[in-house]
């Protein structure tokens, strides 16, 4: 059986790997247990569950040619237990223990010579409370890939998105071979008229003056925000001036990235905040593993003062991305990248990424937790953190996760440019309170 190789795309994000660009995606979980729990117990238990998980059992392999790509291959010395950690709290004085916590985990890369993921269990939360904390590299899987893999550590469920037995699938027609040919030939044509609009979006979108007011030289160091919102706030809003709930987000997001600029001295008149928002494909083309993504570009409008006005000016921009798609224009930059020979990638991606604030200033990516009831150990599962990898010379990088009644937003700042994440998360906070006083 011939190794599985990585996609262009899985291997582009492996290839902006480094020291102080990460490319792993994270979360933390808070669960309370109904009970007195043991620790050892449930990290045997996380272990058991990812020894029978075939895509963690797996690590990369590169060839040694500089344009070979890169192949899964099965650790021979895989060991479950060496991926999950148990540690405590270790300073509790911190205005958010937690969040000090995960900012010294979130900055350690993953090791590449093992397979790409790892689990730390965090104990001395108050209440007896206790976290969860995951990474998972971005070559392993995307936001939805990595949500399934992270859903199987936990007690069983059913996901909302299961596919259909296979027997349901409608039958396929029969096709001549001169039809398949002809329908091959005009896929590739079409393809590749996709790829030249995508690129040219690419090439007028970018804005090389004036400099991004958010971009900064990589580093290691990161900070960590976490805010919750509360739901129902969220769905007031969209019930009384239209739009998604990510629309709102998004408005929301908008209005606290105003504020922390204008607090550390910026203009936030000068021009609107960019954000590539990623845009899964699974279901569109098939994919089962690794990643399957588009992407929109959308103006945060950080330069309006008027709050229902940032959100009007959002919600037309997503209709306009809605409308034309999620393989067109200069967001769509991961499907162009999956359609490259893959070992290009191992000699140009690095270099490309560190033009990322010509075409964007931040990323703002959304992930489809089920809105059912989860456990681990029978601990039920109070919130839930995502975290989106930094891209090359960003400030901040934002995710957004809703579980029952919570709107949990990741915050992930590069610890170089932005000291105080608490400012940012502050003002998420304060963005909402604004927004709802308007509705």
């Amino acid at each position: 059986m011939a190794p599985e190789r990585l996609s262009a795309l899985d291997m582009a994000f492996l290839c902006l790997e480094g020291d102080a660009t990460p490319m792993h995606m994270g979360a933390v979980a808070t669960f309370r247990p109904k009970r007195d729990w043991d620790a050892d117990h449930v990290a045997g238990l996380l272990a058991e569950r990812a020894a029978r998980m075939p895509r963690l059992r797996r690590r990369v392999r590169t060839g040694l040619l500089p344009f070979s790509g890169a192949h899964w291959e099965d650790d021979p010395a895989f060991d479950p237990a060496r991926h999950v950690a148990v540690s405590s709290l270790y300073d509790r004085y911190a205005p958010d223990p937690l969040a000090t916590f995960a900012e010294h985990w979130i900055a350690e890369p993953l090791d590449l010579d093992r397979p790409l993921w790892s689990v730390q269990l965090v104990t001395g939360l108050p209440d007896g409370d206790f976290a969860l904390l995951v990474k998972f590299h971005h070559a392993l899987a995307d936001g939805m890939g990595a949500v399934e893999l992270a859903l199987a550590l936990l007690d069983d469920i059913t996901l909302p998105w299961q596919r259909r037995p296979v027997d349901d699938e409608p039958a396929q027609k029969p096709r001549s071979p001169l039809g398949a040919a002809t329908e091959s030939a005009t896929a590739l044509l079409g393809q590749a008229a996709e790829s030249a609009s995508i690129a040219g979006s690419i090439v007028t979108s970018a804005r090389p003056y004036p400099l991004s007011p958010t971009a900064t030289v990589n580093s290691p160091s990161r900070r960590i925000g976490l805010v919750r919102l509360p739901a129902g706030d969220v769905r007031a809003v969209r019930s009384v001036h239209g739009g998604t709930t990510h629309d709102v987000v998004l408005a929301v997001l908008a209005g606290a990235l105003r504020e922390w600029m204008i607090n550390r001295g910026q203009r936030a008149d000068a021009r609107s905040l960019r954000a590539l928002v990623p845009v899964s494909l699974r279901g569109r083309d098939g994919g089962d593993a690794g990643n399957s993504l588009s992407g929109y570009l959308c103006d945060l409008p950080v330069e309006v003062d008027d709050p229902v006005e940032r959100l009007r000016l959002v919600r037309e921009a997503m209709a306009r991305n809605k409308e034309a798609g999620p393989t067109r224009g200069a967001g769509a930059l991961p499907v162009l990248a999956n359609r490259l020979p893959a070992g290009l990638h191992r000699l140009a991606t690095k270099a490309a990424g560190q033009a990322a604030p010509l075409l964007f200033d931040t990323v703002v990516t959304t992930v489809p937790v089920p809105s059912i009831p989860l456990s681990l150990a029978g601990a039920r599962l109070r919130e839930v953190y995502p975290f989106v990898p930094l891209a090359p010379h960003q400030s901040v990088g934002i995710a957004v996760a809703t579980y029952r009644d919570g709107v949990h937003v990741g915050l992930q700042a590069n610890g170089h440019a932005v000291s105080d994440v608490g400012s940012l998360a502050d003002a998420v906070s304060k963005s909402m309170a604004l927004l709802q006083l308007e509705s």
